[in-house]
């Protein structure tokens, strides 16, 4: 994450890992979820936050999830139901519950099957945010298996180029491959030229927002660095044409079209509601899993070890910074905003619920 969207120094709280995980879980309990999808939603929200993902862990998305239950939007039990399946794919009603606690069993249904065939693919409607595509792309890995995970986003945000009306979500999606000694390569993007919950992160830091990152309402960019204005839309990947954001454009159609249209709920700008799409590749019926995990490592380490441009420090690939990220984390604790900290108290007294940190 780039350091305008981190907690300011000054209004850091370190909260250890464990203790945020509980207070998490005990949130999720509160507002009706099992024993076993209480936890399940806890995991995806610290993961992201332990990898640094901010935008999709706890301080960006638990108190939205919580609104929804409270609001009734979200089915806290839902029911998990294949409705249409072959040896090599399913389609699943999400039952109205929240995705993060249904992609993951969703993404087990597409292990399960390419553990059997090679390829598993898995579409999912009736469901709530996915919680970051990352998590669920990784779940993967420790089958020996390549994963994939996108969802369209619901209400659109985001302009097609040229346009002055929002047709897509930011639709997110990751790759996931496992290696030998290297960290795994992750690839979890969303197709917008900046994630909308980025925008929460800059707004709460107040962070400026780059040239070209968003537009205003009448779909012109702005192409000058200002703070988070009032009113705004997104612009795909690229921001402009000229910067071609005709890639990111075709990019969140396709995640649209695989995460909706084919899941059966419509187009996302009709169907207002998440689909999500999830893939699993099982290596060994490909190429051998040692082969590919050291070719994995040859081309993860001639990343790394890339000559820079000037002015740079070094060269990355995705999934590294994430990776030197968790254990400093899990020794220092996670970074929360005051302002977090301030809210976790107030839901704390709200459903009778008590945290050792606040």
């Amino acid at each position: 994450m780039l350091e305008r969207f981190k907690v300011p120094e000054h209004a850091r709280v370190y909260v250890p890992v464990e203790q945020a995980r509980r207070a998490t879980e005990q949130i999720f309990e509160s507002v009706g979820l099992s024993e076993e999808d209480a936890p399940l939603a806890a995991d995806v929200l610290i993961t992201n936050d332990l990898r640094g993902i901010e935008s999709h862990g706890v301080s960006n998305m638990l108190r939205s999830y919580v609104a929804e239950y409270r609001a009734g939007t979200l089915n806290p039990r839902p029911s998990f139901t294949i409705t249409r399946e072959t040896m090599t794919t399913a389609v699943i009603d999400g039952g109205g519950g929240l995705g993060l606690h249904v992609a993951p069993k969703a993404m087990d249904v597409a292990i399960a099957k390419a553990a059997e065939t090679g390829m598993g693919a898995v579409c999912v409607f009736n469901v709530g945010h996915m919680g970051g595509t990352g998590y669920h792309a990784m779940r993967a890995l420790p089958h020996d298996m390549i994963g994939v995970a996108m969802t369209s986003s619901g209400k659109p945000s985001v302009l097609p180029t040229g346009g002055a009306v929002a047709r897509l979500g930011t639709n997110p999606l990751a790759w996931a491959a496992p290696a030998g000694e290297m960290p795994p390569f992750v690839l979890d993007i969303g197709t917008s030229q900046v994630a909308q919950n980025k925008m929460r992160l800059a707004k709460r830091v107040g962070a400026l927002v780059e040239p070209g990152w968003i537009a205003n309402p009448d779909g012109s960019p702005i192409m000058e660095r200002v703070p988070v204005p009032d009113e705004w839309l997104l612009l795909p990947l690229g921001g402009t044409r000229e910067q071609g954001s005709h890639k990111g454009y075709g990019l969140a159609s396709i995640v649209d079209i695989m995460s909706s249209t084919l899941t059966g709920i419509g187009p996302g700008f009709i169907g207002l509601t998440p689909g999500f799409h999830l893939l699993a590749y099982r290596i060994d019926a490909f190429i051998d899993v040692a082969q590919f995990k050291r070719d994995m490592d040859a081309f993860l380490r001639g990343m790394l070890e890339t000559p820079t441009a000037p002015g740079v420090d070094r060269v990355i690939y995705p999934g590294w910074p994430e990776a030197e990220e968790v254990p400093r984390r899990m020794k220092e604790g996670i970074p929360y905003h005051t302002e977090v900290i301030e809210w976790f108290g107030t839901i704390a007294k709200e459903q009778g619920l008590r945290f050792d940190f606040v």
